[in-house]
């Protein structure tokens, strides 16, 4: 643990000049980044069992604009690559259901995102390896913290077969920007990629009447209730149908993300999924936080956050499963911050077994260039 936080402070010296965030080369339409995320996690209390471990997250990636070299407009490549190393506290320290760090996975290296998106005028059309939560689902205020429900709700990523961390799958979405504060789009995905076990790397693609398809539709408007003041709200609805041994299954569900700026340093956000309890057992999810930016005079880019996410589940035997988190993200300079993070998570749900509540603790890093 002493040398993973080492490393945490080797990292600080990139913030004295050295920089390649997203760097592009004069006229040539490429960019490049790359990033690192890094939890150093302790369960104080309750769970599975006490105990610390490290997991960490690594990506680089690469995009073309058309545009930008000289070719055509609206055309955008990106490619990305991840690993992700270290231990699982979900699955050996904690045993929750919706997932305390929202980088676990395991030990695994693969093809992340591959995609090509084409614009013309207020159409956008992409296609290739996605990540769903990347444009559906999202909440700006939400990803700030750390527990993987305040990402895609734990509703939609429980239920059906989703592209989202750390498995995407192909995919087509078309946006249609229908004025400057209103947005809709749809998406159909692969309804059942290869799971790492027979496709380790991501590379291996199979399209079959058998997987089905997961259509998800987004309605964005980005208005505020609140006069002079910020505000985002989507409503999205996904339709999942896939063969098992001879039989369709089907399932479907909704959702709801509102994220709302208060006042000038405060901003609220909500998440709320519902589907059929007939067909799924977590069939209703629930989230609110609030974040404080600007904390202290002289830290403008730092963030305190509070949430809680409720994540709604009948028939297993342990009921339902509530996680209270609280962070402060300290940026240290443009490219690197550090977050300590606490979640305290009620009746943790993720084994057969009734656990006790249990008290975690991060120290999280990121650097990204």
């Amino acid at each position: 643990m002493i040398k993973k936080f080492a490393g945490c402070l080797v990292l600080i010296t990139f913030c004295n000049g050295f920089s390649f965030s997203q760097e592009k080369k004069p006229d040539s339409g490429f960019s490049f980044g790359a990033g690192y995320t890094g939890d150093m996690f302790a369960n104080f209390a309750g769970g599975i069992k006490t105990g610390t471990t490290y997991l960490g997250m690594a990506t680089i990636n690469a995009g073309f604009d058309t545009g930008n070299a000289g070719w055509w407009k609206g055309g955008e490549a990106f490619v990305k690559l991840a690993n992700t190393h270290g231990g699982e506290p979900s699955a050996n320290l904690v045993g929750d259901f919706q997932g305390v760090s929202n980088i676990e996975a395991g030990n695994l290296t693969w093809l992340y995102e591959l995609w090509y998106k084409q614009s013309i005028g207020s159409f956008s059309f992409i296609a290739g390896l996605q990540d769903l939560n990347v444009n559906f689902a999202t909440s700006e205020n939400g990803a700030v913290f750390t527990n993987s429900s305040f990402g895609v709700h734990s509703s939609i990523a429980d239920n059906v077969t989703s592209p989202i961390f750390p498995l995407t799958a192909l995919g087509v979405n078309l946006q249609w920007q229908i004025k400057s504060d209103m947005m809709w789009q749809i998406a159909v995905f692969d309804g059942t990629p290869d799971d790492f076990e027979n496709n380790p790397y991501n590379l291996n693609w199979k399209l079959n009447k058998t997987d089905g398809y997961l259509a998800v539709s987004e309605f964005q408007l980005a208005k505020s209730l609140l006069k002079s003041k910020t505000g985002m709200y989507k409503l999205g609805l996904y339709y999942h149908k896939h063969i098992d041994d001879g039989i369709v299954d089907r399932n479907y569900g909704m959702y709801f993300v509102g994220d709302q700026q208060l006042t000038d340093k405060l901003s609220a956000f909500s998440q709320i999924g519902l589907s059929p309890q007939t067909m799924n057992l977590h069939h209703h999810y629930y989230s609110l936080g609030i974040n404080f930016h600007k904390p202290f005079e002289k830290r403008e880019s730092d963030v305190l956050g509070l949430a809680v996410a409720y994540a709604g589940i009948d028939g297993n035997g342990l009921g339902g499963e509530t996680a209270i988190e609280m962070t402060y993200k300290f940026q240290v300079c443009e490219n690197l911050y550090i977050r300590p993070d606490l979640q305290y998570v009620i009746n943790p749900a993720g084994t057969e077994t009734k656990l006790p509540n249990a008290l975690v603790g991060f120290i999280r890093f990121g650097a990204e260039f």
